[in-house]
């Protein structure tokens, strides 16, 4: 049995507005028999299960995999700098390929720490809290094996804490078996958790249900994910924000548009802030300019006949005649593209000082506005089209109804005329390439592109991609690392 076990307590704040919590100091070496003896332990351990899908390092490169293997953004930088990336955008990449190696590491890592919280809490844990931590854990490890199926395909299946070293070897699972307990962990999840949940930044009722209705949607369980759709509409806590851009600055988080969002604080020590800020900034504030915006991903917002463009543009990104974050006006040749995205972005003013550019912002993994996008391509593709017009439609307003809000005044411009109108048509393959293009404008940027484009299919992803040297067969999935390779003997080259 493996004796000792060490719970690093990095104090991630995904609970904002729990100080006590989030200041519990470091508790040391503890043996399998010493912790999860009390609810304390408990709490420390469903935290440190959090910790793997921040971004307080480039450890967690998801936005390589959903936005620079996507036509929505080229590497980016400083040419030469963190070629990895690069070739990952390319396809370019071999099995050692470090970028690989870290999303593996630390999402496995994830799905470790939330086994250890649903197998290891012992009698003495209250019942509350056993219930509850448990259920947290099932959702965080279904949120890790989501993203790791759809990175790299047939992945081990580990669902219990290794006790010896041969559990350390596990075989590859296939796709279908993944989905299935990632289905699983996320039904019992749900109906174990409560709607508002137990502090803010932990997981929810709405935010299992969420995912589990995305799950259904990426398998083309049509009704299933309906009916989860359902479930998450009679909670009725949901709600699309006014204003778009409320989504993505930091005074208006956690708000009534949230299922769920990673949690980030820059004054925390151990460090918990967002340093997605420094990688994504322009070199003028501390950043290095990577995931930049690709002129294809610019040329889907739809524009008026008098050219005026969908306000998510300039709210999803900086270009050449628009105004920056910082109240400056953008420069084109900050970017490789002419292009910065906006959405991890702060002004540096309200990073605290010494931090440079690592931010508090939080990551926002799903929205309504994707849960009604999810129901609208679902009613489509069960040839329900009139009905998926309304959620189709309610995006769109709230996207129109965004038009030219002034920060400083609290106010809106005009909205000009036949811009993004509501959609009529319901012909079942127009509405669908609609919103597939819906999606891609309405969470441009939220890591999500790559994963639809491989779920479309072989010909949509060879023509969007056709610029790289993407073939559909060949890297529908990345390659399991080469460094899992060599430790599992379970898996073979």
């Amino acid at each position: 049995m493996i004796k000792l076990f060490r719970i690093l307590i990095v104090a991630v704040l995904l609970l904002t507005g729990c100080t006590d919590f989030l200041k519990e100091e470091m508790e040391g070496i503890y043996t399998s028999a010493t912790f999860f003896q009390t609810d304390e332990h408990a709490m420390l351990a469903l935290t440190a299960a959090y910790q793997p899908a921040s971004f307080t390092s480039i450890e967690n490169p998801l936005w390589v995999y959903g936005d620079v293997a996507s036509d929505d953004a080229i590497k980016g930088g400083v040419p030469g700098d963190q070629s990895e990336i690069e070739f990952i955008g390319q396809f370019t990449y071999t099995r050692d390929n470090g970028f690989l190696e870290s999303i593996w590491q630390r999402y496995y890592e994830g799905i470790s720490r939330s086994n250890d919280v649903i197998y290891r809490l012992s009698a003495n844990v209250s019942p509350e809290v056993k219930e509850t931590t448990t259920a947290e854990a099932k959702f965080l490890r279904a949120y890790y094996y989501f993203h790791l199926v759809n990175i790299f395909g047939e992945i081990p299946l580990k669902v219990e804490p290794a006790v010896t070293e041969k559990d350390l070897h596990v075989p590859i699972s296939s796709v279908a078996k993944i989905y299935e307990k990632i289905e699983t962990d996320l039904i019992e999840s749900a109906e174990a958790l409560s709607a508002t949940g137990v502090q803010q930044g932990r997981a929810t009722k709405g935010a299992a249900l969420g995912l589990l209705a995305k799950v259904y949607l990426f398998q083309k369980k049509y009704e299933l994910c309906l009916n989860a759709i359902d479930d998450i509409e009679l909670l009725g806590l949901y709600s699309l924000m006014p204003i778009y851009s409320h989504n993505f600055k930091f005074g208006t988080q956690n708000n009534a548009e949230s299922l769920f969002e990673i949690q980030h604080l820059s004054d925390q020590d151990p460090f918990q802030g967002n340093i997605l800020n420094q990688w994504f900034a322009p070199q003028a504030e501390n950043g290095y300019f990577f995931n930049v915006p690709t002129k294809d991903f610019v040329s889907a917002f739809e524009k008026n006949a008098d050219g005026a463009s969908d306000p998510r543009l300039d709210y999803t990104l900086g270009r050449e005649g628009s105004e920056w974050i910082n109240g400056e006006a953008f420069d084109p040749t900050w970017s490789p593209t002419g292009y910065i995205q906006k959405k991890h972005l702060q002004p540096l003013s309200e990073i605290p000082a010494g931090l440079k550019g690592n931010g508090n912002l939080n990551y926002i993994f799903m929205r309504y506005a994707e849960i009604l996008l999810i129901k609208a391509e679902a009613l489509n593709e069960l040839s329900r089209s009139t009905l998926a017009l309304s959620p189709l439609n309610e995006v769109r307003k709230r996207a129109r109804e965004s038009f030219l809000y002034d920060e400083s005044i609290q106010g809106f411009g005009a909205i000009p005329p036949n811009l993004l109108k509501d959609v009529v048509t319901t012909d079942q393959g127009i509405l669908r390439e609609i919103i597939r293009n819906e999606r891609r404008v309405e969470l441009g940027f939220e890591f999500h592109r790559f994963y639809d484009l491989m779920r479309y299919g072989k010909t949509y992803s060879e023509e969007k991609l056709s610029e790289t040297n993407f073939q559909y067969d060949e890297h529908r999935f990345f390659p399991i690392p080469q460094n899992e390779v060599d430790i599992n003997n379970q898996i073979s080259n």
